[in-house]
């Protein structure tokens, strides 16, 4: 199994502060309308699922929103995490590791609460992940997931991630040109290449 670095929530949150002062910068009318956009859209049919339901509620509590800084759910992060891990030629360790970590989620709070992560109020919900964050599988899992989100805030869009570049502008960062189009992309062409 792949192993990511553990990183805590405060030492995640002492190090995102450094980008606090770019916040600012960012324009808060972009994100109202993004997040106003993506209030009317229906979702896709994967994202209905249970699983997926608790996966990007995860990376919300781990990545939140704020008026001027976009969130999880802002920059794509289920979006990117999906098309990454859904992927024929994704690491398949990843993919599963993450799926028996919604199961240890949701066994945790059926003992504690009688409910499934996703039904759990906000503060139960972060509780859940405090506790789950105190043993080396928790604490592997919960940095996955905040991995796989940060490459989310940091992709470019053409992979699902950094929706509207919220990410780029957040951070102010100018991408490369020119982007790859989307028949382009590195699993395009990975398949193409199986295939030939």
């Amino acid at each position: 199994m792949k192993k990511y670095p553990a990183i805590s929530r405060r030492e995640f949150l002492s190090q995102m502060s450094l980008l606090g002062s770019l916040a600012c910068a960012y324009p808060v009318t972009s994100l109202a309308e993004l997040r106003k956009t993506k209030a009317g859209q229906a979702p896709d049919e994967w994202q209905k699922l249970p699983e997926w339901q608790t996966i990007s509620q995860v990376q919300e509590i781990l990545f939140p929103a704020a008026d001027d800084v976009p969130g999880a759910s802002d920059i794509g992060a289920s979006t990117y995490l999906h098309n990454t891990i859904e992927n024929p030629d994704a690491d398949a360790e990843d993919k599963d590791f993450i799926f028996r970590g919604i199961g240890w989620l949701d066994d945790l709070t059926q003992q504690r609460h009688k409910k499934r992560f996703i039904q759990l109020t906000a503060a139960q919900q972060q509780q859940t992940i405090e506790v789950i964050v105190k043993s080396r599988a928790g604490r592997n899992w919960v940095s996955t997931l905040l991995t796989y989100t940060l490459e989310a805030l940091l992709t470019d869009p053409v992979y699902g991630g950094n929706k509207n570049e919220a990410g780029w502008r957040w951070l102010q960062h100018q991408p490369g040109h020119p982007s790859p189009p989307a028949d382009k992309t590195w699993f395009h062409l990975l398949q193409r290449r199986h295939k030939a």
